[in-house]
């Protein structure tokens, strides 16, 4: 999930090495700082380290340029809608009282959910504040990043999320893979537990539901291109084709 978060007026150097990440990080504490972030955050921004591995995925994004039925082939959507249409059966109660609540269908949940992280088999093997931190610094997306990054240091503040904690190479987070700030702007503590949890399939699933209704989803109007709710799927990812696979994988699991 590749979304859009306020970011702030950057005085820290973005960069294109390894070079400059440690002066980057010295700056970018000051401007963390003043956007409120406390001393655990600032810890963990101290602890961070350029993440390599992250910079080679995001210069490297093939598959959004596919076409439609070559990317749906490569991201087994065909294995996403039979596994989807199992889990809509099984567990019936739980995505109506989603739609219920929130207005979306379970077939745009579940094939968020297969897409994301094929259904929280995998979740990432990054240290999601290096990532997110790394982007920032990097000079290619870095206004993008900076928002997240000072996100990602207030969930630390919070409790939320750890130094430690590990997602996807672009720091997306839990089963449907939030960016930080998308996590503060939009999770939800659906388990009831008094914590939100991205890695908690209820907490993640109803925070995709009310990401979705909060960016517009319309209950009850459809969802393919062209008609009212393929908008807000929009919202989820920039990518056509992503989006648009998407919209015929619910469709599929919705029957």
């Amino acid at each position: 999930m590749t979304l859009a978060f306020a970011s702030p007026v950057l005085a820290a150097q973005c960069g294109n090495t390894a070079a400059g990440f440690d002066a980057w990080k010295r700056d970018f504490a000051k401007v963390a700082a003043q956007a409120g972030v406390g001393d655990r955050g600032l810890a963990g921004l101290a602890g961070t380290t350029y993440a390599t591995r992250t910079i080679a995925a995001d210069r490297n994004q093939k598959s959004f340029g596919y076409t439609l039925e070559k990317f749906m082939q490569v991201r087994g959507a065909d294995t996403i809608v039979a596994q989807g249409k199992r889990r809509k059966a099984r567990d019936a109660a739980f995505y109506d009282a989603l739609e219920r609540q929130y207005g979306v269908p379970a077939g745009v949940i579940i094939a968020i959910h297969g897409m994301e992280t094929a259904f929280g088999t995998f979740m990432g093997d990054s240290n999601v504040l290096s990532a997110i931190a790394t982007l920032a610094y990097d000079c290619r997306r870095s206004a993008f990043f900076a928002g997240h990054t000072i996100a990602a240091l207030q969930l630390v503040d919070r409790g939320s999320i750890s130094p430690q904690s590990v997602g996807a190479k672009h720091g997306e987070l839990g089963h449907t893979q939030f960016l930080p700030g998308n996590v503060l702007a939009y999770a939800v503590d659906a388990n009831g537990d008094g914590r939100v949890d991205m890695n908690n399939m209820t907490d993640a699933l109803a925070s995709t539901a009310n990401f979705l209704r909060q960016k517009g989803w319309e209950p009850g109007k459809g969802y393919q291109e062209g008609e009212p709710n393929f908008r807000v799927i929009q919202e989820w990812n920039a990518a056509g084709v992503y989006q648009k696979a998407i919209a015929i994988m619910a469709r599929r699991i919705d029957g």
